[in-house]
C-alpha cells in the first residue's frame, strides 16, 4: 500500500551494521551459529533474544527518566 514503511529497514539510518553485530554477539552468547543450514527455530530464537534485550534496555532507561 502507498505510504507504508518497509518494516525490514531499521527506523534509524546507519544502524544496520550495529544491529548485525549485535545479532552475532547474541548468537555467540547463546552458543548458536546463524545460517541457512540452521533451523528457523534456532535463527528465530536469536531475533527473539535481541528483541527482549532491546526492550529491557529501553525500559531501564525510560524508568530512570533518561532519553534513549
Amino acid at each position: 500500500m502507498a505510504g507504508e514503511r518497509n518494516t525490514d529497514a531499521p527506523a534509524t539510518q546507519g544502524v544496520s551494521q550495529q544491529l548485525d553485530q549485535f545479532k552475532y554477539e547474541v548468537a555467540n552468547e547463546m552458543g548458536l551459529q546463524l545460517g541457512g543450514d540452521r533451523t528457523s527455530r534456532e535463527n528465530g530464537s536469536v531475533g527473539g533474544q535481541m528483541t527482549k534485550r532491546m526492550i529491557q534496555f529501553a525500559e531501564e532507561h525510560l524508568k530512570g527518566g533518561r532519553k534513549l
